[in-house]
């Protein structure tokens, strides 16, 4: 807003008081992202999206749900048969986190193609990190909640892991749980930390990779800096600002986005046990193990890394180790060209390499594991952390293809 309007009207006298304007522009509509953005870059606006969705119908699901262990099974029942359009909010919240972590995988997924995490991005990567680490905190403290069968001895399970921890495990374990085993306990301080903790987290980590983000400017599928590239204005010549050109273009990939989540919503909430496991319609019982516990597919790439190793602190090491090397990627990569159009071969394998690990991974941590699975599992293992060792070695001397100076 020029300074001659300064103070006219509505939004000049919010100016006055509050930089709304200059925040709109800084961050929307004189923000420049470079205009050769392609599919991959949907996944962030569709996780912001999925972020303010979990927490509209999590609302909502609060003012009906009891963080009591003799009530919270039958007030879930109670939401689904008796609350006006309960079973639909409900579905909405369970279909939304597995679709948050769709999302938020192929997010990191494009930042591996494009090299995201590079210099000056580091920060950035390592504040989406972050919010990886707090989205599965948040998913497996709402995943106790339901008080299913599932739930309960899923949290048994992981809860446990911690006692290989030497020293502090035992009593890192019984502070987790508030009590020596999943209780009512256990259940009050996951209901707090998930709706109240984790998500002030999470929202202030959302913030903290928007504003880096914004500082540094927005990668693009070239690799290329367009802030090397401008006019007499200052501005990109290979720049579009981002408002309208690219918020037109994520409302459009929200709305396909939201016919895709609304035949799953409505046609398949369950996905086949994937997303609500069957076992988890039986109440909780501490007197009868499932056949087969199993987390949520979300988190059964870490799961299977754990069961891979057949000693347990080993294994509690490798799937926390799983996710810590993820943190170091952008010092483990020492090339100098981001975009996977313009790297090496070798890099291509090894990023093949990962993917095919890390699905292999997922699907054998859902399902009971066998003398070859666990073989398999071990090898998917070594495929995982291979990527990392693999591109510490040829990121230094990797021979490329020439990068243009600008956008292609």
């Amino acid at each position: 807003m020029s300074d001659k309007n300064k103070g006219k009207g509505l939004i000049g006298w919010i100016d006055e008081r509050f930089p709304l304007t200059k925040m709109f522009e800084e961050h929307l509509s004189k923000y420049y992202a470079p205009k050769n953005f392609n599919f991959w870059y949907f996944f962030g606006s569709l996780a912001l999206f999925l972020l303010v969705l979990q927490i509209v119908t999590g609302i909502f699901l609060t003012m009906h749900y009891k963080p009591d262990g003799d009530l919270a099974f039958s007030s879930v029942e109670y939401i689904m048969r008796d609350v006006d359009w309960g079973w639909l909010i409900r579905y909405l919240h369970s279909t939304g986190a597995s679709a948050f972590f769709v999302v938020v995988y192929l997010h990191m997924f494009r930042g591996l193609l494009y090299g995201s995490y590079q210099k000056p991005r580091e920060l950035v990567w390592v504040f989406g990190m972050f919010i990886f680490l707090a989205l599965m905190a948040e998913a497996f403290m709402g995943y106790l909640l339901p008080w299913g069968q599932m739930s309960y001895w899923g949290a048994q399970v992981i809860i446990s892991l911690f006692g290989a921890i030497p020293i502090v495990g035992d009593e890192l374990t019984l502070w987790i749980r508030g009590d020596f085993v999943v209780s009512d306990a256990t259940l009050n301080r996951f209901f707090a930390l998930h709706v109240i903790a984790v998500p002030l987290v999470l929202l202030l980590l959302v913030v903290m990779h928007i504003i880096a983000l914004h500082e540094v400017g927005s990668n693009n599928p070239d690799g290329v800096e367009i802030k090397d590239n401008k006019d007499e204005n200052g501005i990109p010549l290979d720049g579009i600002p981002f408002h309208p050109y690219y918020t037109v273009k994520d409302i459009v990939g929200v709305v396909v986005f939201l016919i895709l989540f609304s035949v799953v919503v409505f046609f398949m909430p369950e996905m086949g046990g994937y997303f609500l496991e069957y076992a988890n319609f039986v109440p909780a019982n501490p007197f009868k193990t499932p056949e087969h516990i199993a987390p949520v597919w979300y988190f059964t790439p870490f799961y299977a890394i754990l069961r891979a190793i057949p000693h347990k602190l080993s294994g509690v090491m490798a799937m926390f180790g799983a996710i810590a090397v993820l943190f170091l990627l952008p010092w483990i990569d020492r090339g100098k060209v981001r975009s996977i159009r313009y790297r090496s071969s070798a890099f291509k394998w090894l990023l093949t390499m990962l993917i095919v690990s890390f699905i292999g991974l997922g699907y054998l941590g859902a399902i009971p594991p066998t003398p070859v699975r666990t073989y398999l599992a071990q090898l998917f293992t070594a495929g995982y952390f291979g990527f990392f060792v693999g591109l510490w070695i040829i990121s230094k001397n990797e021979v490329t293809r020439p990068v243009p100076q600008r956008v292609q």
